[in-house]
């Protein structure tokens, strides 16, 4: 029947030593971790030579070491041994005990045999107790010590796991089964009986704490192959043997299989460090163990709880009106089914687990509160946003409105995080208030300069509006005064959008350095708007240059289109012409927006025009004239006239084209009648 996916594996050799490293192979191998709570222990206890070991092979299918006949009756089984019970579902683990009143041992060295005993009872979902079907009413019968010791202890140490007994009688004999199972449980009742009980289980009957339950086989030596059809029907009463109804149906206290390992440790150490076995007399350690395993239910009970996760799924989605009131009272039935539980436990102890488990409980539930803290803090920025926007379209001032929606968004969230405070903590939402007013303040901030920079974009905006047509007109034009009406202009625009900026952030209440800086800089822009149109300008004085000429030329005093009888002055119409285009270039030499006098228009006309040559009509443009009259070296250095600004504007050879252009222009003899604006201006 060996198999060898049964893992048989040392749990405890001989001398009483653990073997951790071998018990946490075994759980990785078999992959016992991962069955949750849906795993099954059991054990077999009995005297030595009984045929234990034999019993759970053909029962589990494992491979524990049986004992050889032929060898005599020997200690086959030294300490304890566990394996997979192989094809038995849920996974079981099958336990096999050295056998009771080995002669090994000796006769007063029953220590090891009654803590393995012990050992088997505090782990077990189900213990096998092997007996000989000889042994049922007798006084001296082999286990009854044991068995007396092992209820006292096991009721009083350890919490009642409803572990069920299952008492195979071996070599069963042809007195009926039914005749010998009621005296076989009048003997375990009469053992039950005589245990020296706590108050709180004065009257707690056997059944509380043990299920007994009774089988017999017939002899593996004399009638192999009945026995071997008797333990296969026994075999099918393992399969789910858990599951309601099943022997281990109502098993209680079960520690998750991740915790085998460390539970199993921990058993064996208080047992071995209580080796007189009084452990009663230990309540501190008896108190810890079982206090810690009810605060653990209960903490287990709250993560399920359908109040807690209908909870915790609505916080998630958003606020939760009522939050702090509804945890306080599901943590509160919490921790009342402890108190409930653990009363008849040592004080101290019992104080010092509850305030674990509270502190577990909220841990627990934390990152809910800090979930709905979180959606507290966002909706009441969002307000904040709202009512301030709403409160700027209707035209409040931005600093009052402010103070008034900071206010009440912190009154909001004052009152969202009281309703969420849970009664059983202390903890405070002052972190999260503070994120929220710097999220306040940044927003506010941010919304500020937004503002300001709309704002002055805005009067940027009306400013360039306001002073691009006008001063291309002007310049146009080229009146007398033209810088003059230009400054003026520009002054006059500028004081209106300051005057009307510095009204449409009144509401702001900036600082005076501020504002000023604010102020200087939109009359910054508005020079730089004049600055920019003077240089575009620039750009187009040839073609202005032409267009004056022309129109002045062609044009009497009254703008009548000039009729030539060939008595007209031409060279003083011719003149005046010269000058009118003349002026335009003028204005444009140089930025005059800081009303600093310069010689650039007599210099223009003395160079231009007074000194013009008096060749002959013939010729109207002489060896001298192919020098640059504006190349003199007596220009002064703040003279930049416009043909020398505008060069990196038009391209290199703008002066060149300048140059040729104008002398052309002022260079030209006395025409004949019939003489045409093209010959002037070209030579043609």
């Amino acid at each position: 029947m060996a198999n060898d996916d049964c893992c048989a594996t040392q749990l405890i050799d001989g001398d009483g030593e653990f073997n951790v490293a071998g018990l946490d192979n075994f759980i990785r191998t078999v992959n016992l971790a991962s069955c949750g709570l849906s795993y099954a222990v059991v054990a077999i206890m009995g005297p030595q030579s009984s045929g234990k070991s034999t019993l759970m092979n053909h029962l589990f299918h494992t491979s524990f070491r049986e004992m050889d006949a032929f060898r005599g009756r020997s200690q086959t089984t030294k300490g304890i041994w566990i394996a997979k019970c192989v094809g038995i579902e849920p996974s079981t683990i099958a336990m096999d005990l050295e056998g009771t009143d080995g002669r090994e041992r000796g006769e007063d060295d029953t220590a090891f045999e009654k803590q393995s005993a012990l050992f088997a009872l505090a782990i077990s979902d189900i213990v096998l107790i092997n007996m000989w079907c000889h042994d049922i009413g007798r006084e001296q019968a082999a286990n009854k010590p044991l068995l007396k010791t092992v209820f006292q202890v096991m009721m009083r140490l350890f919490s009642p796991r409803k572990t069920t007994l299952l008492f195979v009688i071996r070599d069963k004999t042809k007195t009926p089964l039914e005749n010998l199972e009621p005296i076989l449980r009048e003997d375990i009742q009469k053992i039950w009986d005589g245990v020296r009980k706590p108050q709180a289980h004065l009257h707690t009957p056997l059944s509380e704490f043990f299920n007994v339950e009774v089988t017999a086989l017939s002899s593996y030596e004399d009638k192999e192959d009945k026995f071997k059809e008797e333990v296969a029907q026994l075999r099918q009463r393992f399969f789910h043997s858990i599951a309601p109804g099943g022997l281990a149906g109502d098993r209680r206290g079960v520690v998750p299989a991740s915790a085998f390992s460390i539970s199993a440790q921990q058993i064996w150490k208080v047992i071995r460090e209580n080796k007189d076995l009084d452990l009663p007399a230990h309540k501190v350690m008896v108190a810890t163990v079982r206090c810690e395993e009810i605060a653990n239910e209960k903490l287990n009970r709250l993560r399920s709880d359908k109040g807690w996760l209908e909870l915790e799924e609505a916080i998630e989605l958003g606020p939760v009106r009522g939050f702090g009131e509804k945890l306080s009272s599901i943590i509160d039935a919490c921790l009342s089914q402890y108190d409930e539980e653990a009363i008849f436990f040592d004080e101290a102890v019992r104080n010092a687990k509850r305030k674990q488990l509270e502190s577990k409980a909220l841990d627990l539930v934390y990152p809910a509160y800090t979930t709905l803290l979180g959606h507290i803090r966002s909706k009441a920025l969002d307000d904040f946003k709202t009512k301030l926007e709403q409160s700027l379209n209707n035209g409040e001032g931005f600093a009052s409105s402010v103070r008034t929606w900071t206010q009440s968004t912190m009154l909001q969230f004052d009152k969202a995080s009281a309703d969420a405070a849970v009664r059983q903590a202390n903890w405070g939402a002052s972190k999260v208030r503070d994120k929220l007013h710097r999220d306040i303040d940044s927003h506010t901030s941010s919304m500020r300069s937004t503002k300001l920079s709309e704002i002055t974009a805005n009067f940027e905006k009306k400013l360039a509006k306001a002073l691009t047509e006008p001063v291309e007109s002007l310049f146009e034009a080229g009146g007398k005064d033209t810088w003059l009406s230009i400054r003026e202009l520009l002054k006059r625009e500028t004081e209106i959008a300051v005057s009307e900026f510095s009204a449409s952030v009144a509401g702001f209440e900036l600082d005076e350095e501020t504002v000023e800086r604010m102020q200087q800089s939109l009359r910054d822009y508005a020079r730089k708007v004049v600055e920019n149109k003077a240089r575009d300008e620039a750009g187009k004085i040839l073609i202005r240059m032409k267009d004056r000429f022309s129109t002045v030329f062609n044009h009497d005093n009254d703008s009548l289109p000039r009729v030539w009888t060939g008595k007209e002055d031409v060279r003083a119409i011719t003149r005046d012409a010269r000058s009118a285009s003349l002026k335009l270039l003028s204005d444009m030499a140089a930025i005059r927006l800081d009303e600093k006098p310069d010689r650039i228009e007599s210099a223009l006309h003395s160079s231009l025009i007074d000194k013009t040559s008096a060749a002959t009509s013939s010729q109207y443009l002489t060896r001298e004239a192919s020098v640059d009259p504006l190349a003199s070296s007596t220009w002064e250095e703040k003279m930049c006239l416009s043909l020398q600004c505008s060069a990196k504007l038009c391209g290199d050879n703008f002066r060149e084209k300048l140059s040729i252009q104008l002398l052309k222009l002022f260079q030209l003899r006395r025409p004949t009648s019939g003489v045409t604006i093209g010959y002037l201006l070209h030579g043609q």
